[in-house]
């Protein structure tokens, strides 16, 4: 009896020192992302409503900021898994712990600095007025008192939007992607509607909407890459290394130019 209780008691120590050992392979790799093997591996929220910065063609995402973080990664030696959602959930869904890096055209301002870090910026852009081709009575934002414009929600657009809205005295229309928006104008619901230049620009000439730019840019801005605030530095900083290698190599100025031909 003392032989069997003495191997029973050698065979649990076993079972228990096997299972400590396998705990640590599971775990998340720590600052952000999960191990996968020797790379680790990040979530990306994208709003895939926003070419050509973003956009679904033939069942497969595309853009600018696709193809971006794609060579960024490679660049870098990690991987990434790249989620659509409406362009306002990006930052919450980072705030919730599901994302690890934000993109979608973000552009940099004080007021999501308070929450994300910002890469160094990757392309100038702009806010652009914009009404139906035909409309000739609008060509600044001051011709629009006592009408709607319309904008996406969580963009700078609809900052400025509501910034504005007192000292110009038109209503605003909030919806949650670009499509959306441009037909906000195309049926006559609003007179005008505020989106990216490049953006603007790009759906213009691939669609053939019946839109105009109205005028000059009312604003600069710069895009960024975000992480939540304070807690992927050293994310941050392979985004911003990759990012540079691809400006030095000349591969950032190919992606730009498969796209918007600059």
């Amino acid at each position: 009896m003392k032989k069997i209780g003495l191997f029973g008691l050698m065979l649990m120590l076993i079972l228990v020192l096997a299972a400590c050992g396998s705990g640590d392979s599971d775990e998340a790799s720590g600052e952000g992302g999960t191990d996968n093997g020797d790379a680790k591996k990040y979530t990306v929220g994208v709003d895939t409503t926003y070419p050509p910065f973003e956009f679904q063609e033939d069942g497969e995402m595309k853009g600018i900021d696709i193809d971006l973080i794609n060579a960024i990664a490679e660049d870098q030696g990690f991987e990434i898994e790249i989620e659509a959602m409406d362009f306002s959930g990006i930052i919450p869904a980072m705030q919730a712990g599901q994302l690890d890096i934000g993109m979608g055209g973000m552009s940099i301002t004080e007021k999501r600095k308070e929450t994300v870090d910002f890469s160094d910026p990757y392309f100038e852009s702009g806010l652009s007025l914009v009404v139906a081709k035909d409309n000739s009575d609008i060509t600044s934002i001051g011709d629009l008192k006592g009408k709607t414009i319309a904008v996406k929600k969580g963009t700078t657009g609809a900052n400025y939007a509501t910034e504005n809205k007192e000292e110009y005295g038109y209503e605003i229309i909030q919806v949650n992607d670009s499509t959306s928006m441009f037909q906000e104008v195309a049926n006559g619901s609003a007179a005008a509607l505020l989106e990216d230049y490049p953006v603007i620009q790009y759906a213009i000439a691939k669609s053939d909407l019946d839109l105009k730019v109205a005028g000059d840019k009312l604003n600069g801005d710069n895009y960024g890459i975000s992480v939540l605030k304070g807690e992927n530095d050293e994310l941050l900083k392979k985004i911003n290394d990759g990012l540079a290698n691809l400006k030095e190599n000349g591969n950032y100025d190919e992606i730009i130019s498969k796209y918007l031909g600059e």
